[in-house]
């Protein structure tokens, strides 16, 4: 019983990997139609008795300004395009902040923060924290940075049923993502901390001033190479 139990758990994880791995091949080049943040989110709305709401078109990083890329790097993740999927400086710091009863922050990097939400589910957890360390490392050796900012940008939550730069460009300013201005950029990237609760126009005083610090930010960032 011992042998097929042990027999069966190296099947499932030599599947594991090898669908993982596959999975990751596939979206290098494939656009991303969904992730299981958005099917949460509809079923969320649907529980709520509400209309589902779903908003989310796919575009090349060609088509988003570079603005909105400074932008993310500048609130979200400094040291993106030079750190290998893990800042472990500011995931140090984090956890000091952390220990010293302080508002929870996570230290998570882009790299991170985009594993979670393609493949895998919101929360906290040992098991979920570990899958999302694996597939930050398939994603930096499989993707690389590029690849991995064209996904983010196109996949994260910018509003309350609003998913990616173009409908967050849309919705908040009525423009298109490869037209964001450098401030209609650090709006987008002010609210990611909670884009459900906070405005990326006609913001409140906590987010202008959340743009101004990101605006600033973003003019020491040269030309973005990945």
């Amino acid at each position: 019983m011992i042998k097929k139990i042990v027999r069966w758990m190296w099947k499932a994880l030599l599947w594991f990997f090898g669908l993982s791995v596959a999975s990751v091949i596939l979206f290098k080049w494939v656009p991303i139609p969904f992730t299981p943040l958005m099917v949460t989110r509809i079923i969320e709305f649907k529980l709520d008795g509400g209309d589902a709401i779903y908003s989310h078109k796919w575009v090349p990083l060609s088509d988003i300004s570079s603005n909105l890329q400074k932008a993310v790097i500048a609130s979200e993740d400094g040291n993106f395009l030079t750190h290998s999927g893990f800042d472990f400086k500011a995931m140090q710091k984090a956890y000091k902040s952390n220990q010293k009863g302080k508002k929870l922050k996570g230290g998570s990097t882009i790299s991170q923060q985009t594993a979670k939400n393609v493949f895998l589910w919101q929360g906290r957890s040992y098991v979920r924290k570990g899958l999302e360390a694996y597939f930050t490392v398939l994603i930096e050796l499989i993707w690389g940075k590029e690849r991995i900012m064209e996904v983010y940008l196109n996949s994260i939550e910018m509003g309350n049923g609003v998913y990616g730069a173009q409908e967050a460009a849309r919705h908040w300013y009525s423009t298109t993502a490869k037209d964001l201005t450098p401030r209609e950029a650090a709006g987008i990237a002010a609210i990611l901390p909670n884009p459900r609760k906070f405005k990326a126009s006609n913001s409140s005083a906590y987010i202008n001033k959340r743009k101004d610090k990101i605006l600033r930010v973003m003019r020491h960032i040269g030309k973005i190479e990945y």
